[in-house]
């Protein structure tokens, strides 16, 4: 077994339009499950490694599965807890070509919502753990869920444990100074930085200069020169960024650029051109646990986000929140073969 890597967050119900149905054409929804720090710990696990997820559920049948999805695919839930009223639900409905995809949240008092940190033995959680991970999310879900957040973060360094964010900033959650104000006390406990333009510029107000998404444009000079402002301020080891060059719904590039924040080493990986997008929902996750994965599996930072940034590539292609692509697929990935061919 790889090593113990513990995430902390919602965990809800999916249901999708089939196809690319607009929500008022659907007779019908798919259901799944998932969320941030949920399909990072799947796709941990998946890797390999230990992974834990640790949240708050109701104690009702649909709570229960949400925790059996969990368990399928070999994550472990003994620090579950079974409380408050109900379990987060979002609806999808997914974009193609200039139309864009397009999220409903019905979250509001969700179980990990209202969860208190009394509830969590977290001395016992971090117990022997290696990482843990959040994201910019779960502390937008309310003021308990930040306050449950800070106090989830004081016992990992406690334990010396790496700790990881996944800046993550929802729009529907919460409006950025409010994010500055909650997620700026936080940056304080973190290691890894991951996140994207908009994260950087909402959750902690450093902006790059000159990077247009949507026309493609990206100016690593940008991203280099505010990840070297961020590491000095915050003292983080590793400055991540996923680069998402939009064209439409179906077709993005996606790469991504790492700094260490003591030498100031700056990297930029691979670029993957994705189209058709199956389902871009998790890409952002499915790279934030590559990039761990790589770092626990002793890889350097190159590595490391070649790595995620494959793992995250062959996520864009596969229906659902969960990555379900395997170690040896990714690094096939990483190491030039894109081809598609048929395994035989």
């Amino acid at each position: 077994m790889g090593k113990k890597v513990i995430t902390m967050g919602e965990i809800m119900l999916r249901l999708s339009t089939p196809g690319h149905e607009r929500f008022i054409q659907a007779d019908g929804f798919d259901v799944c499950y998932g969320g941030g720090e949920a399909n990072a710990a799947v796709s941990l696990a998946n890797f390999g490694h230990k992974a834990e997820f640790v949240t708050a559920v109701p104690a009702n049948p649909i709570g229960e599965c949400a925790v059996a999805a969990l368990r399928k695919y070999g994550v472990g839930t003994e620090h579950i807890v079974r409380s408050g009223e109900r379990l987060g639900i979002y609806f999808l409905e997914s974009g193609s070509a200039m139309r864009p995809s397009n999220v409903v949240y019905d979250r509001a008092g969700s179980s990990i919502s209202t969860a208190r940190p009394e509830e969590f033995d977290f001395a016992e959680i971090f117990q022997d753990a290696d990482w843990f991970h959040f994201t910019g999310i779960t502390p937008a879900l309310s003021d308990s869920a930040a306050w449950l957040t800070e106090e989830a973060l004081k016992a990992a360094k406690a334990a010396g444990v790496t700790v990881s964010v996944d800046l993550n900033y929802r729009k529907k959650l919460w409006t950025p100074e409010k994010a500055r104000s909650v997620m700026t006390k936080l940056m304080k406990y973190v290691d890894i930085c991951i996140g994207n333009e908009e994260d950087g510029d909402k959750v902690l107000g450093f902006k790059i200069p000159e990077s247009d998404v949507r026309s493609g444009g990206l100016d690593l000079e940008g991203y280099k020169k505010i990840f070297r402002q961020m590491a000095d301020q915050f003292g983080f080891r590793y400055v991540v960024s996923s680069l998402r060059q939009s064209y439409s719904a179906s077709h993005n590039d996606w790469s991504a650029c790492v700094m260490d924040g003591k030498t100031g080493e700056f990297y930029h990986s691979r670029t993957y051109s994705i189209a058709p997008i199956v389902d871009r929902i998790g890409g952002g996750d499915s790279f934030a646990a590559g990039f761990i994965c790589g770092l626990l599996d002793g890889k350097d930072m190159k590595e490391a986000l070649e790595f995620a940034s494959a793992a995250s590539a062959l996520k864009h292609t596969i229906p659902g929140d969960f990555n379900f692509v395997t170690r040896e697929e990714v690094e096939s990935l990483a190491q030039g073969d894109g081809s598609g061919r048929v395994q035989r």
